[in-house]
């Protein structure tokens, strides 16, 4: 039978479809329980790709015979070959092109509504690393806003869209993955915004994200929340679109918190957190669509493909914003915290323009899950 390779994309609409997917990961065991593509229909069995160089034989009873068979690896090759084992014995089967390198830089964009005065909101879904993008449309004019390295895949859209890019936001100097913000505004000849307090020690120059400035995009207003508290960093910075979507950072999750140690200040930074959460986002509408810039699990995403949900909702189904003791919450953000991300500090080095690492070197720092909410 013959191999047929499938893509990240159409592997992300099969996952978002929830179409069943049966996955043959050949990656070592370490590399499988640290990362691996998930979602409410996949199945999963992990052999090592080494255990498979004298054949299939010893796992063909552990695989489907009516159903098709995804081999995935590192970066394809691997894959391929075991795919053609497989082949050999009758079995459908395909392999994911690129691997789990592609798969990780796959961006899906979805449309999250319509804004009030005729824009439109979307979402940029890096469904293999778990971070999210956005794009503000508005009267012929855009706005990106926590934009990935995958620079292309935004102005590709934005050409699709025929709007022109004038304006690129970072909520927070990021620490799990390289911005592409502002790359994008180089080439759009945008302007870049940033949080004045993240950027003490960038290299290049930017706009400053202050407390109650308004960017117009169009007939669109992102009004700035300079909600100074740890997501990541201490210049954390919420914004307002048209008084109804709050863009949250990595401030707020669907699911969970953010975690405030990644520049070694957890102790200091977990009461400014808490005071964002418990008092200064309690004073917004309850109305609004949080959006956030990452995901943590397959489950934070709606039926449509979109990670939102309104702030009233997360009020009273977030455990994170449910936790009434000052000292209690203080416990369980600072002892429930993740594995720091892979390089985080080379990619906070990147992202204040220190360090500019080849692409290669760029998939390499990225690599493995997202790792920015308190568990």
């Amino acid at each position: 039978m013959t191999v047929k390779s499938m893509t990240s994309e159409t592997l992300t609409r099969k996952i978002l479809n929830k179409e069943p997917i049966f996955l043959l990961d050949v990656r070592n065991e370490e590399d499988f329980q640290d990362w691996k593509i998930e979602g409410e229909t996949v199945q999963h069995l992990n052999v090592p790709y080494f255990d498979l160089l004298d054949g299939v034989e010893e796992i063909l009873d552990q695989l489907p015979k009516d159903e098709d068979i995804l081999v995935v690896c590192a970066k394809e090759g691997s894959s391929i070959m075991v795919a053609e084992m497989l082949a050999e014995k009758g079995l459908e089967v395909s392999y994911l092109s690129g691997g789990m390198r592609s798969f990780s830089e796959y961006l899906h964009p979805v449309k999250v509504g319509d804004l009030p005065n005729g824009g439109e909101m979307y979402q940029f879904v890096r469904i293999g690393k778990g971070c999210l993008s956005y794009m503000v449309i508005s009267e012929g004019e855009a706005a990106i806003i926590d934009a990935t390295r995958m620079t292309d895949t935004f102005l590709s859209f934005a050409d699709q869209k025929g709007v022109a890019i004038k304006h690129v936001l970072d909520t927070h100097l990021h620490a799990d993955h390289i911005s592409g913000g502002r790359e994008i505004a180089e080439k759009t000849e945008a302007t870049y915004w940033l949080p004045p307090k993240d950027a003490t020690e960038v290299t290049f120059s930017y706009e400053p994200l202050q407390d109650g400035e308004k960017i117009q995009i169009g007939k669109t207003t992102i009004d700035i929340h300079a909600l100074y508290s740890p997501g990541h960093t201490i210049g954390s910075t919420s914004f307002v679109v048209d008084q109804t979507y709050l863009l949250t950072g990595d401030i707020l999750f669907i699911d969970s918190i953010g975690r405030p140690d990644l520049a070694g200040k957890a102790e200091d930074w977990v009461s400014d957190l808490r005071e964002t959460l418990y008092k200064r986002y309690r004073n917004l509408s309850e109305e609004l669509i949080v959006l956030p810039a990452h995901f943590m699990i397959m489950d934070e995403l709606n039926d449509d493909g979109t990670v939102a949900k309104k702030l009233g909702i997360l009020f009273k189904e977030n455990h994170g914003l449910n936790i009434e003791d000052d000292e209690e919450f203080r416990q369980i953000v600072t002892e429930n915290l993740p594995p720091q991300p892979n390089a985080y500090q080379e990619i906070r080095q990147t992202n204040m323009g220190k360090l500019t690492p080849d692409l290669e070197k760029q998939r390499e720092m990225e690599i493995g899950p997202n790792r920015c909410a308190v568990r």
